[in-house]
């Protein structure tokens, strides 16, 4: 028993969201491992591979959570291993568009899978409901982080 006040729930939640997003992050970059390719690297083709369209380096580097400078490293590193191309934008020639090469769908297909297991081992017994509500108030944080920002 600890002589310490208990943390008020706002506290105690701020830090179960980081450590949980942290812890998972880990967890997958783990499973990953054999496939010689780094969370940042990982995270960078899932969000390319995910796009409804091509994105830009700097749009890329924002979902992603890296500066600039660390993303056009990334995209070097991962076009160097011939995973993903950039293309000059149709419509301004300044902006590179990242677009994966076969072989980075075939590790993105690698990817989801280990993700996929992943979250089924960790979710696949709560409740659908108890994981609707979650997801919501994740999402609403998200929306007010974003609007502040």
């Amino acid at each position: 028993m600890s002589d310490l006040p208990e943390s008020p729930i706002e506290e105690r939640f701020s830090a179960a969201v980081h450590n949980t997003a942290r812890g998972w992050r880990l967890l997958i970059d783990k499973q990953l491992k054999h496939l010689g390719i780094g969370q940042a690297g990982w995270m960078t083709i899932a969000m390319v591979a995910k796009a409804r369209e091509p994105m830009s380096q700097r749009a890329l580097a924002d979902v992603v959570g890296v500066e600039g400078p660390s993303m056009v490293s990334m995209l070097d590193r991962l076009e160097r291993e011939g995973l993903v191309m950039r293309a000059p934008s149709p419509t301004d020639r300044r902006v590179k568009l990242v677009h994966l090469t076969e072989a980075g769908t075939a590790l993105y297909k690698q990817v989801k899978q280990q993700a996929n297991a992943v979250r089924g081992a960790l979710l696949g017994d709560i409740d659908p409901a108890q994981l609707e509500v979650a997801t919501e108030l994740l999402e609403l944080l998200r929306k007010r982080i974003e609007e502040q920002l």
